[in-house]
């Protein structure tokens, strides 16, 4: 059995990445850059680290509205 997973999965996930994206934005509160304003490695990082925090909130959100209503 391969681990490979289908194209039709992969696009699935990137269209419900999309569709969550102004969300998940929204809940990780991150300032946008300045203008000329460069982030070292470790702020990237750090930045990455909480918009995929708040990808896996809006996501499970998601799912509790879709399972129990708001």
């Amino acid at each position: 059995m391969s681990d490979a997973v289908s194209a039709d999965v992969k696009q699935s996930r990137m269209t419900e990445f999309m569709k969550l994206l102004p969300l998940t934005l929204e809940l990780a509160g991150l300032p946008k850059a300045g203008h000329n304003t460069l982030y070292t490695p470790d702020q990237m990082e750090g930045r990455l680290m909480n918009l995929r925090m708040a990808y896996k909130l809006a996501r499970n959100m998601l799912k509790d509205i879709g399972e129990n209503g708001v």
